[in-house]
């Protein structure tokens, strides 16, 4: 039985993220970590890291479509085409994030790398399928111009790999490397939510396509991490789709053929503010963040749950060609269930309970399904409702699992 080698780069990713927290708390510099924010972040990247996996093999057969059928130039695979690949990449690395800061419906996918008010290795998570697929869309000029595809990804590994390291406060400047490569300090610039440092610094590895085309900035003064309009939840569906949300209600509300187009295609710097407040308060997402701390069995039991879902993506990844389509789709429920679960319980949200009972019965639906025994489903449900009915099953689960406690 052959394996997915690429599922050990989710471990190493946590792994990473580990060594960097204990440095971080070495050096006096715990504050760059929230646990909120890096549960949050890891959420958003355990999402796009499932969903990638039915997709992913179609962006290998639409490069290598795009090659066969309409490559331009019969490019050849020797040592040096290795860099100029690399430099290609970058290139259309540069302008697929620039565009996906100046036009509203891809700004709605790059958003949330954007969420993060704190830039450590697990804000590089933070990448979304739809993200993924627009950018996909975007190295098909690769195999146009007439790479193999094959150099391509291979390419892709790499440039991913560089900008991950690239998520992290520890490493300072870099002295003269600054003037070749995009470092930590100069991505975190692009993170930043100061005047001055929007919209800079869209390269991935070189900084030469920021000098060549005005948007280079080195880092001054101390970013501020994050959104200009910060975002006031952890939930996991709201992270993913409030942007277009908010373009959907400026389309709404915009008259003409004019400010319609501008609504979806123009800039989000002219997206109205006084939209995402009104949604927030419409869709109950603009509860203030508290000044709490989780109780340590609140602790263990969502990170019991992060845990579980890594574990299960871990393995599914390593052997999803093995997998029916049912096991799939069942997985893949269950893991999305778990962090919509885990974004309600970082939000407080009184109805996580009958969200968990959702999931209890789905998991036991699961196994009968699996064992030819979906009819006996019944008993389960029946047992949870003579629990809830003689031990007050929800209060139980509030009193030891829910709730915060307040900061000393």
């Amino acid at each position: 039985m052959t394996v997915n080698y690429l599922a050990f780069a989710i471990p190493a990713f946590f792994i990473f993220v580990y060594i960097e927290f204990k440095i971080a708390k070495q050096q006096k510099k715990a504050e760059i970590f929230k646990y909120e924010s890096t549960v949050a972040n890891f959420s958003v990247g355990i999402a796009e890291r499932l969903l990638n996996l039915f997709i992913a093999a179609s962006f290998y057969q639409l490069y290598q479509w795009v090659y066969t059928n309409y490559a331009i130039f019969n490019i050849s695979t020797k040592w040096y085409v290795w860099i100029l690949l690399l430099l290609a990449t970058d290139f259309v690395w540069y302008w697929y994030h620039r565009l996906g800061h100046e036009i509203n419906f891809l700004w709605a996918a790059h958003i949330v790398h954007h969420q993060s008010e704190e830039f450590n290795l697990s804000a590089a998570a933070r990448i979304t399928t739809i993200q993924a697929i627009f950018r996909n869309v975007f190295w098909c000029a690769l195999p146009l111009i007439g790479f193999h595809p094959n150099m391509i990804i291979t390419i892709l590994l790499a440039h991913g790999a560089y900008s991950f390291f690239t998520h992290t406060q520890l490493g300072g400047k870099l002295g003269w490397l600054e003037n070749i490569f995009i470092t930590p300090s100069l991505h975190g610039v692009h993170h930043a939510s100061d005047e001055k440092y929007l919209d800079k610094n869209y390269g991935d590895v070189f900084v030469f396509w920021d000098k060549l085309f005005g948007t280079f900035q080195k880092e001054e003064e101390a970013p501020k991490y994050g959104l200009t309009h910060p975002i006031k939840s952890y939930s996991f569906i709201w992270q993913h789709f409030h942007y277009y949300l908010e373009i959907a209600e400026a389309y709404r509300r915009a008259d003409g053929f004019k400010a319609k187009w501008n609504a979806v295609f123009g800039s989000p710097a002219l997206m109205d503010q006084n939209i995402r407040p009104i949604l927030e308060e419409r869709f109950y997402q603009n509860k203030t963040q508290h000044e709490a701390k989780p109780k340590p069995k609140f602790k263990i039991y969502l990170n019991s749950q992060l845990i579980l879902v890594v574990a299960v993506l871990t393995g599914t990844t390593m052997f999803y060609e093995y997998l029916t389509l049912v096991h799939k789709v069942a997985i893949s429920i269950f893991i999305l269930v778990t962090l919509i679960n885990i974004g309600a319980l970082l939000e407080q949200r009184k109805w996580i309970y009958y969200l968990e009972c959702f999931r209890l019965i789905l998991v036991f639906g699961y196994i009968f399904y699996t064992f030819n025994l979906l009819g006996f489903l019944i008993f389960p449900v029946v047992i949870l409702i003579a629990l809830e009915r003689t031990c007050s099953l929800r209060k139980l689960y509030m009193r030891h699992v829910f709730e915060y406690v307040k900061a000393h």
